[in-house]
């Protein structure tokens, strides 16, 4: 039997899948014929049928049309998951999302004079009216937020920051080296666990440019501990006539102890003390796209406004849309804990939850007799760098197959399609319930039924 050629295996593709162009079948014909080839070099080839070669052809194709970027099913337990995406958006923010981007939009193209308008103009109206901030604008991110304003405000200069709040975030952000990047001089106060205000004061000298307090987010200092509050620290700004800017770092527009969880300090807290620029994400607590939001007195937003960073910095019409329908939701905040998912995730209650993970049971419950499954309480986190201390209550599924073991379990959840990301407690795979939509539970049932014929499991 001699190895097809890779025209022959084309061929094969294309009476396959008849409506693809001819094209889109070279790449996955040349990794078929390679595993041919291969096989053949170790005297293995003979075992290949039409139908396995058949079968390698339609999975070479479906890998190659596959989009990488794709849907994955959350069962870790942890809200804003970095690596799944942070925030998913709220339905209203898709029906707007796909009116954009199917169409030309009024980006920057102002409908009542007929000229040139800003792009910015579309949330910043919003953001103000929210917020009670004088000026705002929107950048790619919270690092290029932060990097804008301090390269704006203090490039050449000096910048006072308490030595406790110099954080590292995901993906090696750390503040010193924006800092450093954005051209300014760090000039650190205090000590990790203890800083004063006399430590701000003793610092400040005619090159001190800006005295900046950054939001440990993603972990606390506990036990014998002092920091300056932003009160403090703002009335220190007025007294040597020197701006306070503070980097939020996930942001809120809500006070979650309303609703039973712990105090996070938010954006319109942070704007009522007084402070000149403050910074924070989009898709964090905040809900929407990844976005860096900045706010504060408008002679410092129209400065940072006119850096030419701004330029490189800036989101596109799609962040815009989605950005823009998000904030539009906290006009009415019992409609935006309802409809942003963040939201609706972290303050569903633990009674509700349980509900979901037992009508998951369910699902799960009869497909083999080698599944055992078994309802039990877990810990969910906020993620994302927030709110690192908060354990909210909730339930999930843990599920073990006889003679399989729970990372073999696991690594085939993730790459099925939806992949579904769960975790592994005493050697049990557990699907926490919290950060699943309605959906996903008939989508896992599936997967297991697909696991059931493909590992020939009894009924």
């Amino acid at each position: 039997m001699r190895i097809p050629s890779v025209h022959e295996l084309k061929e094969h593709l294309a009476k396959l899948y008849p409506h693809m162009p001819f094209s889109y079948f070279t790449i996955p014909a040349r990794k078929v014929a390679q595993i041919l080839r291969e096989a053949k070099q170790k005297g293995e080839f003979e075992v290949f049928t039409d139908t396995n070669i058949e079968n390698l052809l339609k999975k070479a194709f479906e890998d190659y049309t596959k989009p990488s970027l794709r849907r994955v099913i959350n069962g870790t337990g942890v809200i804003v998951h970095t690596n799944l995406g942070r925030a998913p958006l709220a339905k209203e923010v898709i029906s707007q999302l796909t009116e954009i981007a199917l169409r030309y939009s009024n980006l920057e193209f102002d409908l009542l004079t007929g000229k040139r308008g800003s792009r910015y103009s579309h949330v910043e109206e919003l953001l103000v009216e929210l917020t009670g901030s004088e000026g705002a604008l929107v950048v790619n991110n919270n690092a290029g937020a932060v990097l804008i304003a301090l390269n704006t405000l203090a490039r050449g200069r000096e910048v006072v920051v308490s030595r406790g709040e110099l954080v590292e975030i995901g993906g090696s952000f750390r503040i010193p080296e924006v800092m450093s990047w954005a051209g300014c001089i760090l000039k650190e106060v205090g000590t990790t666990n203890k800083t004063h205000l006399s430590d701000y004061e003793k610092t400040i000298n005619e090159n001190t440019a800006l005295l900046l307090k950054v939001h440990k987010s993603n972990y606390a200092i506990v036990g014998f501990t002092e920091e300056v509050s932003i009160e403090e620290l703002v009335a220190l700004g007025k007294r040597k006539g020197i701006p306070v800017m503070e980097d939020l770092g996930s942001g809120s527009l809500i006070d979650f102890s309303k609703y039973g969880l712990a105090k996070e300090p938010t954006v319109q807290e942070s704007l009522q003390a007084g402070v000149d620029v403050v910074t924070f994400s989009g898709d964090k607590l905040l809900g929407g796209p990844q976005a860096g939001i900045i706010l504060g007195k408008k002679e410092f937003l129209e400065k940072i406004k006119k850096n030419p960073l701004n330029r490189a910095l800036r989101i596109d019409k799609l962040t815009l849309a989605a950005l823009e329908a998000t904030l539009m939701l906290y006009r009415d905040e019992s409609l935006a804990v309802q409809a942003i998912p963040v939201l609706r995730m972290m303050l569903t209650p633990p009674s509700k939850v349980k509900k979901r993970a037992q009508k998951l049971l369910k699902l799960l419950r009869n497909i083999s007799s080698k599944l055992k499954v078994t309802l039990i309480k877990t810990t969910a986190k906020t993620g994302g760098g927030s709110l690192p201390l908060l354990d909210i209550p909730s339930y999930g599924v843990a599920i073990k197959i006889e003679g399989i073991p729970s990372q073999k379990l696991i690594e085939k959840l993730r790459q099925g399609d939806p992949a579904i990301i769960g975790i592994i407690m005493e050697d049990f795979l557990v699907l926490d319930v919290r950060c699943l939509f309605d959906e996903d539970l008939l989508e896992i049932k599936k997967a297991f039924l697909n696991l059931k014929n493909e590992l020939n499991l009894s009924t």
